[in-house]
């Protein structure tokens, strides 16, 4: 069914001996002492090396630790919240909106890493309405397929965003078939006019914050009878803004 639009040491001290001196010769108690004192000494030496060994190994675990946390945060500062399409008509820039569509948010920079996009097209385009794509059916040449794929999965809805002029949604099933009205998994358009129709029923999930130019040229492309542009407009990657 065609997807619609409108979408990580216990320090083990040994205790320390006593040692009890009898009566006896002067001497040999002399000696006797100075061997356990020896023996003390040795021992105080050796629980001083095992203390200092095992906080070492305590630092360099905490190392170890600490630059873990500093190569997730790296790796995390790579997901931003702003993504640019390199489309084969220009660059366009969104603003995902993590506060009020946080799943979406999510799910979309998931699909952003993994490089689902790369290739897919615009596959729908309606002059002063909207620009719709993330459909992995517009990869081929199948033209009759195109908006009825995705990754299979659905997205609870979210809706709280208006429909603005640059505002991103999620598209989804009709209502008949999709009472919850979830999003679909990776479909989603860009209000390139004014739809306030659309507000309380698609979950928006970011804005264009540069390049609505590029998405006005794109809606303006010639289509066929089902608004699919004749010349494929392609997603060619889809990447994190630094």
């Amino acid at each position: 069914m065609k997807v619609t639009v409108f979408r990580l040491t216990v320090l083990s001290v040994a205790s320390l001996g006593i040692f009890l001196y009898g009566c006896g010769d002067k001497k040999t108690d002399s000696t006797d002492t100075q061997k356990k004192d020896n023996a003390t000494q040795n021992q105080t030496q050796t629980q001083q090396q095992t203390t200092q060994q095992q906080d070492n190994t305590k630092k360099d675990t905490m190392q170890t630790k600490t630059d873990t946390s500093k190569t997730t945060d790296k790796k995390d500062s790579k997901e931003s919240n702003t993504v640019i399409l390199k489309t084969s008509a220009g660059e366009i820039e969104i603003e995902l909106n993590e506060k009020d569509a946080p799943q979406h948010v999510a799910n979309f920079k998931k699909l952003v890493n993994s490089g689902f996009y790369k290739g897919t097209t615009f596959h729908r385009v309606i002059p002063g309405f909207m620009i719709q794509a993330g459909d992995p059916n517009s990869k081929d040449s199948d033209r009759s397929n195109d908006g009825q794929g995705g990754p299979g999965y659905t997205i609870p809805a979210e809706i709280k965003g208006k429909h603005e002029k640059g505002s991103v949604a999620a598209a989804r099933m009709g209502d008949q078939v999709n009472p919850k009205r979830e999003s679909s998994g990776s479909q989603f358009y860009i209000v390139t006019g004014e739809a306030p129709h659309l507000d309380g029923q698609y979950t928006v999930f970011g804005k264009v914050t540069k390049g609505m130019d590029v998405a006005l040229k794109i809606e303006k492309v010639k289509r066929d009878a089902r608004d699919n542009p004749e010349e494929k407009i392609v997603i060619k990657e889809v990447v994190f803004k630094k």
